[in-house]
């Protein structure tokens, strides 16, 4: 493997762990930027819509500008952003300053997420082999890292300008450090994709035609243009599968606590166990993808996260309700990052904008959760609601087959004849 996408990897990993540490950190210090802006926690709900709508801006602005200059250029640009935007919350002194710094750190953050995961997309398809997941494993440290230095800055008194803003430079020094160790646009920087390795004639994307099709470079350039529906389809389940995500992020402890009577220090082992299997399933899941395909991990996983909260749901022991907590966590984990390769991988030359598509439509599903579960509450218990998100995990799991595709037929795994599935991703061959 060239060194040069070694480093490429390395960097990609900075700048995921990077994103996480940013925004951990943001969470940290949420109760002393309410005091300091004399804030409810209401007002703050409705203030948190607009991180919300500045992380989708981001998302939808920074996509094309990736495929037109290149994530090498845009990725190093959304990191700055990103740091920068993370020291405003902490001088905002009043609700109309603390909004235009939510939306401002939004932005950023949109910016950074779609950018280094096209970036990803690239040293995937240099790998020739799943590296997607663990990337956003690092997202996970970036925050578990955040959680611990923000306790112990918080520990020394320092105020929230002092300490984020001692975050916002070493996330620029980050940005600036990890930069050139980017590759290139084109993949100079990595071998040939495993497009050209498995089958020379098979097209980059089953929505965009190949040149041989006879289409003429405009023709082509006008089809890119619009959307595919296969990546519609793709946002689509990011958005059911993300909302998932948020219920439990929002709702896990709450529902040991209030629907079984848990004491809030066990309460809180809800979320603890599922944000704990999903770091580690993100770990594993390359190597299952890897050997089994991008489908079989979104199928299976997918089944068995809706098999996990269905049995915490229905369950009243505390001890099988976390059970069922760890394996929607776990079963969740691998399923977001098959869904951005997929989108990544579908057209090279789209990567950034189609990874927007999804990764901003799944956005809107991480903060439609409160909203839906919430008015949910008002006319069925907690524990009731959850069956929607069991019933998004099995539409993503029965309509796992976008994955693959169009042009490539079933493997030996889809029509039960074997073990392996290589037809979710021209970046995914089989095993040799």
């Amino acid at each position: 493997m060239e060194r040069s996408l070694r480093l490429g990897r390395l960097a990609t990993f900075a700048y995921f762990v990077l994103n996480g540490f940013l925004m951990g950190m943001w969470i940290v210090h949420i109760p002393d930027i309410e005091q300091r802006a004399g804030i409810s926690h209401a007002v703050l709900g409705w203030l948190l819509l607009l991180l919300g709508a500045g992380a989708f801006a981001g998302m939808q602005l920074v996509g094309p500008l990736a495929d037109r200059f290149g994530a090498r250029t845009v990725v190093p640009l959304s990191a700055a952003l990103c740091s920068a935007g993370v020291v405003l919350p902490g001088w905002a002194a009043n609700v109309w300053t603390l909004g235009a710094a939510l939306f401002a750190l939004g932005l950023g953050n949109g910016c950074l997420d779609v950018s280094m995961n096209a970036h990803a997309i690239q040293v995937e398809r240099g790998y020739q082999r799943p590296v997607m997941s663990a990337f956003h494993a690092a997202f996970s440290i970036g925050g578990v890292l955040a959680a611990l230095a923000g306790a112990r800055m918080l520990s020394w008194g320092w105020s929230p300008v002092a300490n984020l803003g001692t975050v916002a430079l070493l996330g620029l020094a980050t940005a600036v450090t990890a930069a050139p160790a980017l590759l290139r646009s084109g993949g100079t920087d990595a071998p040939e994709t495993s497009e050209a390795h498995e089958t020379p004639d098979a097209p980059d994307a089953p929505d965009t035609p190949d040149a041989s099709d006879g289409l003429t470079a405009a023709a082509k350039g006008r089809r890119r243009a619009k959307t595919p529906r296969r990546i519609w389809g793709l946002a689509a389940l990011a958005l059911m599968i993300m909302l998932c995500e948020g219920v439990a992020n929002d709702w896990s402890a709450l529902h040991l606590r209030n629907v079984l009577g848990a004491p809030a220090a066990t309460a809180a082992l809800a979320y603890g166990a599922f944000s704990t299997a999903m770091t580690i399933g993100r770990l594993l899941t390359d190597r299952v993808a890897a050997r089994f395909g991008s489908v079989a991990v979104l199928r299976y996983g997918a089944s068995a996260a809706a098999l996990g909260l269905a049995a915490a749901s229905l369950s009243s022991s505390i001890p099988l309700t976390l059970i069922g907590w760890t394996l929607f966590g776990a079963g969740l984990s691998g399923c977001v990052p098959q869904l951005f390769s997929a989108a990544g991988h579908a057209e090279p030359d789209a990567a950034g904008t189609n990874v927007s598509r999804v990764a901003g439509l799944g956005y809107v599903g991480m903060l439609a959760g409160p909203a839906i579960i919430g008015p949910l509450t008002q006319i069925m218990p907690l524990q009731v609601t959850f069956f929607l998100p069991v019933a998004f995990c099995a539409i993503a799991a029965a309509t796992a087959g976008i994955l693959r595709p169009r042009n490539t037929a079933p493997t030996r795994l889809e029509t039960g004849g074997g073990t392996t599935d290589s037809g979710t991703s021209p970046a995914h061959p089989a095993p040799r």
